[in-house]
């Protein structure tokens, strides 16, 4: 079943996960994209303000997104994004760390240019095992309204 703009209520939509993720992965991930001492060495990450080897905030918005798009995105009528509104790391992503993604519905509204599609403003929030929020996301995704719908 697709998933329209009208399956996207304000409110809670749901939790993805457990996303497992591993040193390795934080460690190739930082040496493509993110080469710094804190994501990649040891002994400079227990040096810094992050008190430990930590993942990028990039690689932890890209674990988001993974979790959105297995979560629900490609169920959807996605037609794309504008552009995400905010990104807040809040806490370091730590290898071992078992990610779940809470995923709330702030804003749904109908396009006014484009009536057959619709604009869902979604709140991500990431949390470690814990319960710990690693980061949030603000975000608008284009979806189509269902057949009728206009």
């Amino acid at each position: 079943m697709t998933l329209t703009f009208e399956d996207f209520p304000p409110g809670r939509f749901g939790t993805f996960g457990p996303r497992h993720v591993t040193r390795d992965e934080i460690l190739a991930f930082a040496a493509e994209f993110d080469p710094q001492p804190m994501h990649l060495d040891e002994e400079a990450a227990a040096k810094s303000m992050l008190r430990g080897l930590s993942g990028s905030g990039w690689h932890l918005c890209s674990l988001m997104m993974r979790m959105m798009a297995d979560g629900f995105i490609t169920s959807a009528a996605s037609l794309g994004s504008p552009g995400v509104d905010e990104v807040r790391w809040l806490s370091p992503l730590r290898p071992g760390d078992d990610l779940m993604l809470d995923v709330d519905v702030v804003e749904a509204r109908t396009s006014k240019s484009r009536p057959e599609l619709g604009i869902v403003k979604f709140k991500c929030t990431v949390r470690n095992a814990a319960g710990q929020a690693l980061a949030e996301m603000t975000s608008p995704i284009l979806i189509k309204r269902r057949e009728g719908a206009v």
